[in-house]
């Protein structure tokens, strides 16, 4: 998991926004927030990111170039 947390990180900016797009973001940046170590924020992004959430890591990514682990 900690590799799949490195190649997030060095990914592109192109890479990140394609993740933050609905229903990749849910499953990418879920499984990206449980290898940071935010179990239940991670799981619950899987639930609620795919739907609903995943605009924040957009904005996240747009404004900052990285997602937001706690939101």
């Amino acid at each position: 998991m900690k590799e799949y947390v490195k190649a997030i990180d060095k990914a592109s900016i192109l890479v990140k926004l394609i993740l933050a797009l609905p229903v990749l973001d849910g499953i990418a940046y879920g499984l990206y927030r449980i290898g940071k170590g935010r179990i239940i924020i991670g799981i619950l992004w899987i639930i609620i990111g795919i739907p609903l959430l995943w605009i924040v890591d957009l904005i996240s990514v747009i404004l900052f170039g990285k997602v937001t682990i706690l939101v």
